[in-house]
């Protein structure tokens, strides 16, 4: 099962130029990009770990990619996301997401059905990873 989360999800994975291209255009929006992983991709999991500090000061794509390489050569076996924050007034939030970087197995979720009382039926997906220790999800 593919992990469908952010901008391009549902496209083959982006090549390296294109992510490089990505990068040109959010710095020319004058954007700050940041790099985030995981092994917990849940929808709901908002809080992956910071690689690095947000580069809010960077004008260059190659810096970037140095970045990428660098946390791929290290978490290479986790989600890595690219972020671009635009810090402008009254925007001042996220404005493209997309993951740069995948485990080679993506084991997916299953959707599990709880029953309340009446005719309240609960759905709520749960990791087939998340079963694993922390660091050792997709090893």
């Amino acid at each position: 099962m593919r992990i469908t989360q952010g901008c391009f999800s549902f496209l083959p994975d982006l090549t390296d130029e294109q992510i490089r291209k990505q990068v040109e255009y959010c710095l020319k929006k004058g954007w700050a990009i940041s790099l985030e992983f995981t092994d917990d991709p849940h929808p709901r999991n908002s809080f992956w770990e910071m690689w690095g500090l947000p580069m809010f000061d960077l004008k260059d794509a190659a810096g970037v990619m140095n970045e990428l390489a660098s946390c791929r050569k290290i978490y290479g076996d986790r989600y890595v996301r690219l972020s671009a924050f635009d810090a402008s007034h009254g925007w001042e939030s996220v404005r493209i997401s997309f993951i740069v970087n995948r485990p080679k197995e993506e084991p997916g979720f299953a959707l599990e059905r709880t029953e309340g009382k009446g005719r309240n039926v609960v759905y709520t997906t749960r990791a087939y990873a998340a079963g694993r220790p922390e660091g050792k999800r997709y090893d």
